[in-house]
Formats: C-alpha cells, structure tokens, sequence
C-alpha cells in the first residue's frame, strides 16, 4: 500500500490510513491545496472535472466537487470521460483548470489527482511544488456558502472531442470508410469502452467491442504492454480482424495489435503516426529520452528535425512548444498532435493511425514492416536510500566521456545506433535502466554492462 506526493499529482492505493495510503482525507486535502493555488492565479475560477471507471472515481468525485464549491470554485463535471477529452473540455470552457481521477495503467485498487493548467495541460513542476505546499498548509481557506461554486454536469463532451477530431484535415474518413476495416478494440472496462466505439462507428469501422463495460472491473493488468493484451491478440490471430486497438483506462496510451495477432509494438504507434503526419505536414517531432529512436529515422527520412525531451509529458510538451514540433509524444503509445491540443490522446491517435493505415493500402503487418526495428531493454535496480545517485552518475560520465551523452535527465549515453538511459525515480529508491538496439539480446546486454558498472561503483 502506498500514497505517492509528487508534482504531478497525487496518487496511491485506495483505503487505508491518512497519509500512508489514498484516502477520502487525502483526496480532500490534496483538492483543497489544488484549489487555493488555482484562486492565487485566477478571480472567480472555473475547473472541469472528469474520471475515469475505476470503483472509487465516484466517490472521490463527490469529494472534489464539494471542497471545491466550498473554495467558491465553480465546477463543471463530466462524469465518467478521457483525460484527453477534459484537457480539450478545460480551453472550450474557458476554465482555469482540471482535474481527472484516474490512476492511468496502474491496477483498479489504485487512483490519483491529474491537475491541468488554464491551458488544458499539466501543470509545472514549479506549480505542482506550490499545490503540495498548499496541501499541507493549515490556511486553506473556505468561503461563506453564500459563495459556494455552482456545478454543471455535461456528458455530452465525449462526442465533441470526437467531433473535433474528425473535423482534422489529417484524417482521411472517405479511405477509412472505402477500406471496410473489421477491428477489434480492448477499452479494460474503462472509459475507452464509451469513446473508442463511438470514434470507430463515426469512422464507418466495423467494431468487436472486448471488455468494453466502464465498470472499473479490469480483466487484466490495464497497462497495454504485450504481456497483459494476450486475449486480443488471440482473437484476432484468428485471422477475421483487419487489426486492433487497445487503450489504458484514461484513453491517453494507445497500441495495435496486427492483423496476425502480433503486436504492433507500443514503441511503433507514434514512430507510424508520425510517418503519416510529416508525410502531410513536414516538420520536427519531439519524444522523451527513453523512446525508441525510430522517430528520429523517420523525421530525418521527411527533412524535419528530431530533439529528445526529459520524461514526462508536460516536459515533452514544452519541447514541442520550443521546436514548433507539429507531431509529439512517448514511446508508451501517446501520441501529441498540437494541431488539437497539447496532450497525449488516444482517439486522435487511432483516427490517425486508421488514415494512414488506409491510404497505405496494404496490411497492419506490412505497415509495421516499413519501420527500421529497434529494442528495447527495461530493468531496474534497488538503491539504498542514502546512496548519492547523483555522483554515480557523475562517473559514469567520466568512464563515457569520449561517447555523445545527456544529462537533461538523469544520464543517457549514445553507442552509434544505440543508447542507453539512466534516471532515478522521483517517487523510490530505484534507477531505471533503459537500452535500446537493434537486436533484443543486444540491448539486453547493453543493460547488463551499464547495470554491472553502476553497481562496481556503488561497492567501490
């Protein structure tokens, strides 16, 4: 059981006691600093409210909404939706802010509080130091309810987002309509099991709907890495489906599955949507340290020009903003497309996805097969608390001196076509390990080595 503080939000295990784990107190504290933090920047503010299916949104929705009016905030409340869609809800509105209760790919005993700025995005690390300070602050404030917020409940706001994205010169909706794509989607009984057959229906795609229920009951692990989406690739191996599609329970990580029933790979859904985008609208991309550098290939291949951004979406964001990037994201399967808004979505990357796979003309799997193959090997070490990372680090970067290196996060180091990538966690005591090469037993060994030299200087 845990309860994580950090700047980008707060999340943890459900039940439990005050501080320790994700409790009604918690929620309500963590609410009420977000809330005096939104009342330093704005007069009379408004945020927009979503959540994702999990058991306890319900119940921690209530909770938000009534600290919130208490601040004399007022709310407008979706219900259950997508955190892309409230972060497009937060600018239609003219809101201050947003929140979305939803603990992403972590398991349905877990939940958390996303905050969103003015601008539909996540807030600053700066920003999220100063709600975590409100937080714990004894004055919080709470107005005469005379002055209580009002609410408004809007479930319309799904079928805008959908709207919005259909409306993009980007997606070819007569080639998806004329290709008659059978698909098959897994939405873990979340919210993608309202958007993601509706997107489709709008598109003219003939849909199998698996474990599409937004009952929050996940049938299984809700991350969509290859392990924990083996049912729809065994569907689909079945060889009736053109491809599928499968999303996290806030509808912001997207992945396919090919027609065969072999992953496309999560790495490969915004290298392929991006393939498509530059080759409509050339220009640069930007993905984080430890995503694949078959983005790089790509971009390059279109003239556009590549640039790595610490981890973490609102980093990643900011340097899109800074290289006019018109295509973005993380190799989890987030795909940012600016053009509709600054944030990682799921929907747009799916009707993208669909454009580029129709105009293309041939299968799920051959489209894959364009794509240079690159691995990835993630590992973790455990670290004593009072270890000085920083300095193991610093000799690493000593020993790789002569190789291209970065240090925006944490320590990357390049090996001609590879690299590998060291960072610490904010949240435990533990550094991640990423490589990637283009052979699996090759990244693989390229961990270990940088594995056995963190570890040769921790002993010394």
């Amino acid at each position: 059981m845990s309860l994580i503080k950090s700047i980008s939000g707060l999340r943890g295990t459900v039940g439990g006691k005050v501080g320790e784990t994700l409790t009604p107190i918690d929620v309500a504290k963590f609410a009420a600093g977000y809330g005096m933090w939104i009342k330093e920047r704005h007069e009379a503010p408004k945020v927009v409210l979503g959540r994702d299916a999990r058991p306890s949104g319900k119940s921690f929705r209530q909770i938000v909404i009534n600290t919130l009016i208490a601040q004399g905030i007022d709310v407008v409340d979706l219900g259950l939706s997508t955190t892309p869609t409230v972060e497009m809800a937060v600018v239609n509105e003219k809101a201050q802010g947003g929140i979305i209760l939803t603990a992403s790919h972590n398991p349905s005993g877990w939940n958390a509080l996303k905050l969103l700025n003015e601008n539909g995005e996540f807030i600053s690390a700066a920003d999220g130091k100063k709600v975590l300070e409100w937080a714990e602050s004894k004055d919080i404030l709470f107005v005469d309810p005379k002055k209580f917020g009002t609410v408004t409940e809007r479930d319309d706001y799904i079928d805008w987002h959908i709207d919005e994205i259909l409306k993009l010169d980007l997606i070819n909706i007569k080639a998806i309509q004329a290709r008659g794509f059978k698909v098959a989607i897994d939405a873990v009984n979340s919210t993608g099991g309202i958007a993601v057959p509706r997107l489709l229906k709008k598109l003219g795609v003939q849909v199998t709907e698996l474990y599409c229920e937004p009952n929050g009951v996940f049938p299984h692990n809700p991350e969509p890495v290859p392990e924990n989406i083996t049912h729809i690739c065994n569907e689909i191996a079945g060889g009736s489906y053109d491809l599928g599609f499968v999303v996290d329970p806030d509808v912001d990580r997207l992945v396919m599955v090919c027609e065969d029933g072999q992953p496309f790979g999560e790495e490969y859904t915004l290298v392929s949507v991006a393939d498509y985008v530059l080759g409509k609208k050339p220009g640069n991309t930007v993905s984080n340290l430890s995503s694949t550098r078959a983005l790089r290939d790509v971009t390059e291949k279109h003239g556009g020009t590549y640039e790595a951004a610490a981890v973490g979406e609102v980093n990643v964001v900011t340097k899109m903003k800074e290289t006019n990037a018109v295509i973005g994201g993380e190799g989890n399967g987030g795909v940012i497309l600016p053009e509709l808004h600054y944030g990682r979505d799921a929907l747009v990357g799916i009707a993208l996805f669909l454009s580029h796979l129709a105009e293309f003309g041939k299968s799920t799997s051959m489209l894959r097969a364009k794509y240079p193959n690159y691995y990835i090997s993630k590992n973790k070490i455990e670290l004593d608390p009072e270890l000085d990372l920083d300095a193991v680090l610093e000799n690493l970067k000593s020993k790789y001196a002569k190789n291209k290196f970065s240090t925006i996060d944490g320590l990357k180091i390049e090996f001609d076509t590879e690299w590998v990538h060291l960072r610490k966690s904010n949240t435990e005591p533990i550094i991640r390990i990423y490589a990637e090469s283009d052979s699996q037993s090759t990244a693989d060994h390229l961990a270990q080595k940088l594995m056995m030299d963190i570890k040769e200087l921790i002993a010394n």
